[in-house]
């Protein structure tokens, strides 16, 4: 059916958000164009919930422009990279319109953003140097920079940074610490912070139990995961509860001890709805799969790649691997060492480097969404 054709002014509001939801994105976005009904219609919750429950994975990959590489004073900028994902095929798209330029915002551009997390469309960025933490949708083009905290230095750091949505309230909440410039301990202690979207504000949430990883921090169920620092801690994982505000260990999957390793590097992420694990060793190459959420027992070995066993894969145990999605034929999308966007194929036990990218980048599963930062309350939104 032509987006142009007269008999859809007639159509019911349902029927027509059943039709337009079903369009591609940016096809949507050309259809708010046509009439200001259809421009109502895409803004309203009952649109934007029913395309968010059809909304297929996709990835956001955050990158520097060409050149400014070296540059840490440049933001970067978005890519949006849809998937084609067939069970006999599948496809990586970009399309250098839905490209988003960070580096028009007057606050960001001053150095390089990173991607800390994605929850329904919308993407939390952070900004180390600076100390700012966005929250921008990049098919709406609308961001907002959340307000500092008052009561504290401007430079104070800030370590860990994770976003999420309480699953009962739909409240969206960004979590950080920061160490405690008051404290007289050494190290000194780690505090917390929690930022509700459309409150405007920042609360202290108190002392924080762990010192964790900050190179991942996926969300799931109503939690965000990071890894944490304690030989002696029972459990190598932490989960932040979004809705209760506190920190708890989290089952992790079994400890494998490697003779005469002298490397591991780790990683977490979210696999077709369970939370995953990798580990690097000098000998191996392994991915952990938690099939029950929360059930320490329901961890189970989904990749094992042993040096010698498969030759053209042991260069995976000497590169920091980054998991970001599972398609539907059980293939996994991975960044190498920020370097290479790979796709690794258990049936074949073979590895396909797309080739989209240049060096350096990062990236994220991302479901593209139409919800609108102008929805929060006691938020100042801009647009890109």
């Amino acid at each position: 059916m032509s987006l142009m054709n007269p008999s859809m002014e007639d159509l019911p509001p349902d029927v027509m958000a059943d039709i337009l939801t079903r369009l591609p994105v940016k096809t949507i976005i050309y259809s708010t164009c046509v009439c200001k009904k259809w421009r109502n219609l895409v803004s309203s919750s009952y649109f934007v919930n029913l395309h968010l429950s059809r909304s297929p994975p996709s990835l956001i990959v955050s990158r520097l422009s060409r050149g400014d590489l070296a540059n840490s004073r440049k933001a970067g900028i978005l890519k949006w990279v849809e998937i084609e994902d067939e069970l006999d095929r599948h496809h990586l798209h970009h399309d250098p319109v839905m490209t988003l330029d960070l580096n028009l915002s007057s606050t960001l551009r001053k150095s390089k953003v990173l991607l800390m997390g994605s929850v329904n469309g919308l993407i939390c960025l952070s900004q180390p140097k600076g100390g700012n933490t966005c929250i921008c949708n990049p098919i709406t083009r609308e961001y907002m920079i959340l307000s500092r905290n008052r009561d504290k230095r401007e430079d104070y750091s800030t370590f860990v940074c994770g976003f999420g949505v309480v699953c009962m309230t739909g409240e969206y909440k960004v979590m950080r610490t920061f160490e405690d410039s008051n404290s007289s301990s050494r190290p000194r202690q780690l505090q917390a912070e929690v930022y509700t979207l459309g409150t405007g504000r920042w609360r202290n949430i108190g002392h924080v139990p762990y010192w964790f990883d900050h190179s991942d921090q996926p969300f799931l169920n109503g939690h965000i995961h990071w890894r944490i620092y304690d030989e002696d801690s029972p459990e190598s994982l932490c989960a932040f509860d979004l809705d209760k505000e506190t920190f708890r260990l989290f089952p992790s999957p079994p400890s494998e001890s490697i003779e005469e390793s002298y490397m591991h590097f780790q990683s977490l992420a979210v696999l077709k709805g369970c939370l995953c694990k990798s580990d690097t060793y000098d000998s191996r190459y392994t991915i952990w799969v938690m099939t029950e959420y929360g059930i320490k027992k329901s961890w189970r070995k989904e990749l094992v790649v042993k040096l010698g066993i498969i030759p053209d894969l042991d260069w995976l145990i000497w590169e920091p691997m980054f998991l970001i999605e599972g398609l539907k034929d059980g293939s996994i999308l991975m960044v190498c060492r920020e370097e290479r966007l790979l796709v690794y194929c258990p049936q074949s036990k073979t590895i396909e480097h797309t080739e989209m990218f240049e060096p350096y980048f990062s990236g994220l599963p991302y479901r593209p969404s139409f919800l609108k930062l102008r929805d929060f309350a006691s938020e100042r939104v801009r647009m890109f």
